[in-house]
């Protein structure tokens, strides 16, 4: 199962929203995640960025860019 970084305003659900919108990206195309909430460590440590949202694959590599790329790679089944 792949793990989704975000921040910690889950209930912020506006398409604006970068975590919203790769979550909702995610959960539109029936894929199972668990969400990790505010580690920020971890994060940097797997794509040496800051930045929110970020997920961990399966095989354990890390894929960050913005939120609207991502959102997009997903919807077009491109996230593994």
């Amino acid at each position: 199962m792949i793990t989704l970084h975000r921040c910690k305003l889950q209930f912020v659900k506006i398409g604006g929203h970068p975590c919203w919108r790769v979550e909702k990206a995610l959960i539109d195309q029936g894929i199972e995640y668990e969400t990790v909430h505010q580690d920020r460590d971890a994060v940097e440590a797997g794509t040496g960025q800051r930045k929110f949202p970020a997920i961990r694959l399966e095989d354990g590599t890390w894929y960050r860019e913005e939120s609207k790329d991502m959102a997009r790679r997903i919807r077009e089944g491109r996230l593994n």
